[in-house]
């Protein structure tokens, strides 16, 4: 029994997306753009930054100083946390 479930766990792991590793990061820069439409932002490191549906745009406007974590999932970068800094 224990050999199956070892050969399971195996297959299961190879045909897993390598998108489910992502690791999470984070940067701290200047917001030079606010698209609530189309839910972006774009930092002055010159990347963009996909927000999720439910996102609070609140407070979010070009000059502003925030941290970004976010994870790159198919080429995005999607944040998953933000935080104003004062």
């Amino acid at each position: 029994m224990r050999f199956l479930l070892a050969i399971f766990l195996g297959i299961a792991g190879l045909i897993t997306p390598y998108s489910v590793f992502a690791e999470s990061a984070d940067v701290e820069a200047v917001i030079e753009g606010v698209d609530e439409d189309k839910l972006t932002l774009v930092l002055d490191d010159g990347k963009k930054y996909q927000a999720p549906e439910e996102f609070n745009f609140d407070g979010l406007k070009k000059g502003v100083k925030v941290v970004v974590f976010y994870t790159e999932t198919d080429g995005k970068r999607v944040i998953n946390d933000l935080q104003i800094v004062e």
